[in-house]
């Protein structure tokens, strides 16, 4: 549905994309991940119909998507674009902002879909609230009603969950993924929390510096990192010489997760505990290894500063992981 092609635009003459292509099928969650000012916002707003192209061009079943200089309205009729800042009446209910973007002249439909949507959010008990008066993860929420009131083909969105609880960010993410999956809305969001992107997308795309580093699954993209870059927006990530691990003398880089290191009595990684830090289910270590390289494990038990243990990787995955030039 959406084909995104040779897309370059910059801002007073520094790119901020670069060639960029890809596509879209109907329906599908595609995440677009990547450190801060890697022009994710840039690229949404580009889709959106916001911004004029420098070079390529954007098609959305078939049509071109043209920018303010075609339009004296900017944005594409069939997508909601949702910014990082919220554009909410502060002086009205949750239910006022929300039939805002909804037809006066059905005023049943508009009552049932203001309520279907107060669900969605988790937001039924504040209906009458003052927007002025909520939290700014409850107005977050409110915005992501406001966007989803005409049921747009595509819904283009920016880090859509930073500012909600973590304690009502999971429960909410599921609801509202999966009621885009029942509407078959297709969805673009940006995050820089890679569990939006694990869980929720069926398309990852890897942005730094304003190119598009990798296109894939978020579980091939998690379980075979072309780079540490790409690894590390994942959680914190081991970048080790595979000549340390016992029986190998191959040379290369091999990128390992902490989880993937466990501590072992016939382990084949020699380390010297530093310091461990309790996770709540286990100590996350940091340690080093015989040429000074950092190591960061998880140890189900706490580990005395200075002592020396030995930790195990599966050699079958260090091979998978070897990173050559």
């Amino acid at each position: 549905m959406l084909n995104v092609n040779e897309v370059t635009f910059a801002y007073q003459n520094k790119n901020t994309l670069k060639s960029i292509n890809f596509s879209v099928e109907k329906g599908a969650h595609t995440c677009i991940i990547g450190e801060s000012g890697c022009g994710k916002s840039t690229l949404l707003k580009t889709i959106y119909g916001l911004l004029d192209l420098d070079e390529g061009n954007i098609y959305w079943n078939n049509e071109q998507v043209l920018g303010p200089a075609y339009n004296l309205v900017p944005g594409h009729e069939k997508m909601r674009y949702l910014a990082q800042e919220d554009h909410l009446m502060p002086y009205t209910t949750v239910s006022e902002n929300i039939q805002k973007h909804l037809s006066r002249q059905q005023a049943e439909f508009s009552e049932q879909r203001t309520q279907e949507l107060l669900e969605v959010i988790d937001m039924t008990a504040f209906a009458k609230s003052k927007v002025k008066n909520l939290s700014g993860g409850q107005k977050q929420r409110v915005a992501l009603a406001q966007v989803l009131a005409k049921e747009p083909e595509l819904l283009l969105l920016d880090e859509p969950f930073n500012f909600i609880d973590n304690f009502r960010k999971n429960k909410l993410r599921r609801d509202f993924f999966n009621y885009l999956k029942k509407q078959e809305i297709t969805c673009i969001f940006a995050t820089h929390d890679s569990t939006d992107m694990l869980g929720f997308a069926d398309q990852a795309l890897v942005m730094k510096e304003g190119e598009l580093l990798a296109n894939d699954s978020s579980e091939n993209l998690f379980n075979f990192p072309p780079s540490k870059y790409i690894a590390s927006l994942f959680t914190e990530v081991n970048e080790l010489d595979l000549q340390l691990f016992e029986g190998f003398k191959e040379d290369g880089k091999v990128l390992i997760y902490p989880r993937e290191l466990t501590v072992a009595a016939h382990g084949n990684l020699k380390v010297n505990v530093i310091k461990s830090y309790f996770n709540g289910s286990d100590y996350f270590v940091e340690a080093n290894c015989k040429n000074s390289a950092l190591v960061y494990f998880n140890s189900d038990k706490l580990l005395d500063e200075f002592s020396t243990v030995t930790i195990y990787c599966k050699e079958e995955l260090l091979i998978k992981r070897l990173q050559k030039d």
